[in-house]
């Protein structure tokens, strides 16, 4: 063994190479790290190239215990040869699902961007945080830029915007935003300084994340009222109305309501005019779960009537990462107020944040998240919509919205196969498959319950031949039944008809 300048024990004795034999551990290692990082480029291309062919399964899926004997998953102590790490890049990629492939239309997160990609690969080679401009000067510009436009597509000429890591983080954001708004002594004080107790309101078709908000910031689950939704998975605003002046009945303080713009499930959007006439009448805090279908606030065909008043809302979560096409993960949360921000979240770290910096300490974002570390999650989403253009993002979502309006006129052409549940306002499309068994059975809760029991049956089958992946899942108002998500700028009409071919081949002998 010889040592690097560096004091790192080097490997001559096996002639192979380790990361010690790289840059910066050996300094003159240029061309070594250069074929090191070209052949782990080559396994990426692999993998894209992959995930666009249609010929290729979209998962090769193992149960967890054949998965860990079919992988080397040690972590040594001794370092490993370069060609082992390119070795394991290849398998890592060979066992994971190919989110990006045609026929992905499990998640609401779908598809590989190219562009948004080449984006994060800059990001990690940057590898710096977001907290202050003093070390990531052109990322916070870039930061400040889209999200200001952002700002402007939902209809504020003003307020402040972060990226938060994740669309629940961004609610988080909001709901504490609420509560400083309301009661800005809480944050010195904490609950003992509040008047009453506080209940926030939000819809049974919710995503989850609005009721961790009440658990994880002290409110309680108990005070995050939960208001029924209607057949098509819309919020009853004469319920929200009602159950506001149950809890001011009781002496409760109403502060907060989460509208949500694409149930998780359904795709529903609540209505959001009515719903700020009430939060108005009531001084409490609107905000909008925009996380999943935000995009569609780009095309002038779909944004109305979904987002009619969307400019009324204090707060807005809305991810780029789900119907926009961006990489995992990019999610913005949008105020209408600028300064809330700061003011809730603020607490003036002197070793980061000092005001007697050489430059405006304003771009310095850190004391405005409860986070410190904060991925640079802006240059992905600017490098694509540089790629794509405003115009190219709403070209994107009428896309999308024509191939679900294809998958719909497909499965009515198959009625006797499938059995569509509603007209959906989303990409969402929530239907049941319908074996040859059941084929002219009058439809009824009997029947439901049978093609309930069905759609696990054909998940586990698809999943084993890894030709297509569809989700499914019950709701408060009837058993399983398959949820596809067309999200993916990759999907064709083809596709989609690949998708319920494929459905059908499976189940057609249940």
């Amino acid at each position: 063994m010889s040592l690097n300048p560096n004091g790192y024990k080097l490997s001559e004795r096996t002639g192979k190479l380790t990361a010690f034999d790289l840059m910066p551990t050996t300094v003159s290692a240029g061309p070594e790290t250069r074929e090191f990082l070209l052949k782990v480029i080559d396994v990426l291309l692999d993998f894209v190239k992959a995930t666009n062919d249609r010929n290729e399964k979209v998962l090769d899926f193992h149960h967890p215990e054949d998965m860990k004997r079919l992988l080397d998953l040690d972590v040594p102590d001794r370092a490993l040869p370069l060609q082992q790490l390119i070795e394991d890049c290849a398998t890592t990629l060979k066992y994971q699902v190919k989110t990006g492939h045609p026929h992905f239309f499990n998640q609401l997160s779908c598809g590989l961007d190219l562009v948004s990609m080449a984006g994060e690969w800059l990001t990690a080679t940057a590898n710096t945080n977001m907290f202050t401009y003093e070390i990531a000067p052109v990322f916070i510009l870039m930061e400040n830029v889209v999200l200001t436009k952002m700002r402007e597509i939902i209809g504020w000429s003003g307020g402040d915007s972060i990226l938060a890591p994740g669309g629940s983080i961004s609610n988080l954001y909001a709901f504490l935003a609420a509560r400083h708004k309301m009661f800005p002594n809480y944050k010195e004080h904490g609950s003992v300084g509040l008047p009453g107790t506080l209940v926030m309101f939000t819809s049974d078709q919710c995503h989850y994340s609005i009721k961790s908000c009440a658990a994880v910031c002290g409110l309680g689950t108990d005070h995050c009222i939960v208001v029924p939704s209607d057949e098509h998975g819309k919020m009853i605003t004469s319920e929200l109305e009602r159950l506001i002046l149950e809890r001011k009945a009781k002496g409760d303080i109403p502060f907060f309501v989460n509208a949500t713009a694409g149930t998780t499930v359904l795709g529903a959007f609540d209505d959001i005019n009515t719903i700020a006439d009430i939060c108005q009448k009531y001084n409490c805090w609107m905000h909008i779960d925009a996380a999943w279908g935000g995009g569609l606030m780009m095309s002038r065909k779909h944004r109305h009537p979904r987002f009619t008043g969307v400019e009324r809302a204090d707060s807005v979560t809305w991810n780029p990462h789900k119907l926009m096409g961006a990489l995992l993960q990019c999610s913005t949360i949008h105020f209408k107020e600028d300064g809330l921000l700061i003011s809730c979240n603020q607490m003036s770290a002197e070793y980061l944040f000092m005001t007697d910096k050489q430059y405006d300490i304003s771009y310095d974002t850190g004391d405005k998240v409860i986070q410190c570390g904060r991925h640079n999650d802006i240059f992905k989403l600017w490098l694509q919509w540089r790629a794509k253009g405003t115009e190219g993002f709403e070209q994107q979502q009428d896309r999308l919205m024509d191939l679900v309006q294809y998958q719909l006129k497909r499965i009515r052409e198959q009625s006797d196969r499938f059995h569509l549940i509603l007209e959906p306002e989303c990409v969402n499309v929530s239907f049941w498959y319908v074996p040859k068994r059941l084929r002219g059975v009058p439809h009824d809760s009997k029947k439901e319950v049978e093609l309930g029991k069905i759609c696990p049956i054909i998940k586990g089958r698809m999943m084993q031949k890894g030709t297509l992946m569809v989700g499914y899942q019950p709701d408060d108002r009837r058993p399983n039944f398959f949820r596809s998500i067309i999200s993916s700028a990759a999907v064709t009409e083809a596709d989609v008809d690949f998708m319920l071919d494929e459905i059908h081949r499976l189940g057609d002998d249940l």
